[in-house]
């Protein structure tokens, strides 16, 4: 009998156990460890953080479902890794803290002969001053509590337009290298879809900070697109979309401090500016949860798994070397550590070996660029690859890894919600192949453009909301749900 332990259960967590639940049955123990337990489609917190939708509409509780499934849930957090055991347990084990209200604090020891890291990022707010969502006027919708505050925050600035005040609203990155861009994006979108249609634009100047290089770069460098029948790109698409709406924008910010009424950023010129807000949503900083790892003498190992950020190491190329001279074969396909081959990071978790998008600093030599997004589908897709892995050697014995799953040669779909509605409702659809530029492949647009493109609409919208509901279906584990793609 193989134990395989999954750490989170998010996309890529829920979608690997989820998996090896199928294929593995009862012969197999599975262990899933999450601090929460609930699962939530997080795509869907932006309709949340506007008040079209309730948490409990984007969320469900794991535990009937992993108890029907025969699969073991801890509701607890992992803190360290043995992966070599210790003096007492010689065999690799994760030791974890429970955050249950009746074991809460209590620690304890998860042995495996197989362990997936899908904890995602950590919320990394503290890394940009007074940036704390749910204090003052600062909002957020990373997670589905986050972003019912931010609706509740939102309803009271509404009510003061309604009354006559104009209000600012900024909603972007709030960090110099933070990531997730799209995000905020459908969220900007949604809050000056809301704001219009109340007849409420003239109290409200809206302002979408970034630290994008241009618009539309969303952490992958941009992209040329098909639209139309036409090539363009995300950069001219972007800014299409705030202009139709008279929404102004500041890029190339690198957010460093944020008070009740003021952002505090800085420029790649190396200018420190301010900007005046009234409600603030800004997507924080990612890093690694800060896990530490031992060998079995109790030395610190953590090097060998985890990179300076704390997210895990994986079968990348982390030479350091230009930015010119990175290709999509430094990119994992495995999502393998090289050291211990028996433990996987999909996901969030794993370490990329490079920024997509040119990494540039500001005069005053700070960091000023998006990072690569490694959410939504790419995740589900790791996620399912890794529980193939897994699988075929627990079931041959031979640890071929012959599933892959790089972001070099993946594609991924997107829809962008910019509001909500059966008839007014719009998103832009967007489509990359792959995520990762080829431009030895694709020397003219570094993709696909076949497969690289975006289409603005109702239509899109459509799809956005049939995609909630589907997805849904398939993480509660319904009939049928293999067959619903990642």
């Amino acid at each position: 009998m193989a134990k395989i332990v999954v750490l989170g259960a998010g996309v890529a967590g829920h979608t690997a156990a989820s998996y090896l639940q199928r294929n593995l049955g009862k012969e197999h123990q599975i262990t899933v460890v999450s601090p929460s337990v609930n699962y939530q489609w997080i795509p869907s917190n932006i309709w949340v953080g506007v008040g079209r939708m309730m948490a409990d509409d984007i969320k469900f509780d794991l535990r009937p479902l992993y108890k029907k499934w025969k699969i073991e849930f801890l509701q607890a957090k992992a803190i360290n890794f043995y992966p070599e055991g210790d003096a007492i347990l010689q065999e690799g084990y994760v030791e974890v803290e429970y955050t249950s209200s009746e074991k809460s604090g209590v620690r304890q020891k998860i042995p495996y002969d197989f362990l997936i890291n899908a904890t995602g990022p950590k919320l990394n707010f503290a890394a940009t001053e007074g940036l704390l969502p749910g204090t003052g006027n600062i909002a957020s919708v990373c997670t589905f509590s986050h972003a019912t505050e931010a609706w509740q925050l939102l309803q009271e600035k509404i009510k003061k337009m309604e009354q006559g005040e104009k209000q600012v609203f900024v909603i972007g990155t709030g960090n110099p290298t933070a990531t997730c861009q799209g995000a905020a994006f459908e969220y900007i979108l949604n809050v000056d879809f809301e704001i219009k249609r109340r007849g409420l634009d003239a109290l409200a100047d809206v302002i979408w900070i970034t630290n994008e290089y241009e618009l539309g770069d969303f952490g992958m460098g941009g992209a040329f697109i098909k639209k139309g029948g036409f090539v363009t790109n995300t950069k001219l698409f972007a800014e299409s979309y705030f202009v139709e709406r008279n929404i102004t924008w500041i890029k190339r910010a690198g957010v460093k401090k944020i008070d009740e009424h003021k952002i505090y950023y800085e420029n790649l010129e190396g200018e420190y500016l301010e900007q005046k807000y009234d409600f603030a949503m800004l997507i924080p900083g990612f890093s690694g949860h800060g896990f530490k790892a031992y060998d079995k003498r109790g030395s610190d190992i953590s090097e060998q798994l985890f990179a300076a950020n704390g997210l895990m190491k994986v079968d990348a190329d982390y030479t350091p070397k230009p930015f010119e001279e990175w290709s999509i074969n430094d990119w994992p396909q495995t999502y393998q550590n090289p050291s211990f081959p028996n433990i996987f990071a999909p996901g969030i978790a794993f370490a990329p070996p490079h920024s997509i998008s040119k990494p540039m600093k500001s005069k005053n030599g700070t960091p000023i660029f998006a990072t690569a997004p490694r959410t939504g589908m790419p995740s589900g897709v790791m996620g399912k690859v890794t529980a193939e892995n897994i699988i075929a050697w627990i079931k041959t014995g031979n640890p071929q890894m012959v599933h892959k799953a790089s972001m070099g040669k993946m594609g991924a779909a997107c829809i962008v919600s910019a509001g909500y509605g059966m008839t007014k409702g719009t998103a832009a659809t967007m489509t990359v192949s792959p995520v990762v530029p080829d431009w030895d492949r694709f020397p003219d647009w570094g993709r696909d453009i076949n497969f690289t493109m975006g289409e603005p609409g109702l239509a899109g919208h459509w799809l956005k909301w049939a995609m909630h509901y589907m997805f849904l279906y398939k993480a509660k584990g319904k009939p049928f749900w293999w067959l619903i793609p990642e």
